[in-house]
């Protein structure tokens, strides 16, 4: 004889094994449903398709489960991976805004070419400087010629990650062609434009230096300024080595 509770599970089996397979002629009988499965199998590898009913083992072991402990797909269902925009937002540096463009006029001098203006003085495009300026042959720029020159540059302070170079780098030319002075107020920066004033700043002892742009550089990732040994050892950097200062450009 089959105790009462089996009775109750294998009828409450039968029922949902019954309302599945009517759910399934409905859509079957639906106009139109037919055609378009007979469409699709066609085209299926396997043939017609059909929604596949649990196992009646399965059946049975999630009707003997109580409900308290089963698992409940809509909980997970709602749960999304980060979107891209929320990922960016995380990683995205702080107190460092875009770059502003402006312009300068600049007379050309004796050995200018658009070429060392764009690369070494100005970090612009040298093509961008000829269309700037209408300038058809870039080996043709004369003496006391003008010329637009867009560049970037910051219109607020900004935190930067500085190192510093010294004695190995002494004497060397730089970019704006003079030989480095460990010892000067000058740094590297890679954008803005050579002879720019800055004025720098460590947020963890207060002390503030002003300093030329005179060279091009740092070339390594994460770094935005290298200062000069004297600098460096000014700001207290020396031995810290790489660190974070506060930069105003004056003019």
């Amino acid at each position: 004889m089959i105790p009462s509770g089996m009775r109750n599970t294998l009828a409450s089996i039968a029922h949902r094994v019954r309302s599945g397979l009517s759910e399934q002629l409905k859509r079957l009988a639906q106009p139109g449903r037919s055609q378009a499965l007979a469409s699709k199998a066609a085209s299926h590898p396997k043939g017609l398709v059909m929604r596949k009913m649990p196992a009646f083992s399965a059946l049975l072991e999630e009707a003997q489960t109580p409900k308290s402990i089963r698992p409940h797909a809509s909980v997970t269902s709602q749960v999304s991976a980060p979107r891209e925009a929320d990922t960016a937002v995380a990683h995205s540096p702080q107190g460092r805004p875009s770059p502003v463009t402006r312009y300068v006029e600049y007379t050309v001098k004796p050995g200018d070419t658009l070429w060392r203006l764009g690369v070494k003085k100005f970090a612009v495009d040298p093509d961008r400087l000829a269309r700037e300026n209408s300038v058809s042959d870039p080996s043709r720029i004369r003496p006391g010629q003008r010329l637009r020159i867009p560049v970037r540059t910051f219109s607020v302070e900004q935190r930067v990650v500085a190192s510093w170079y010294g004695h190995e780098h002494h004497g060397k030319p730089m970019a704006n062609g003079e030989p480095f002075n460990m010892h000067a107020a000058t740094i590297a920066h890679k954008e803005l434009p050579l002879g720019t004033r800055v004025e720098l700043s460590n947020p963890e002892t207060g002390q503030k230096v002003q300093a030329v742009v005179t060279d091009r550089g740092p070339f390594i990732e994460g770094r935005d300024v290298d200062l000069s040994y004297g600098l460096a050892r000014r700001l207290n950097m020396v031995e810290k080595g790489v660190g974070q200062l506060l930069m105003r450009v004056l003019a």
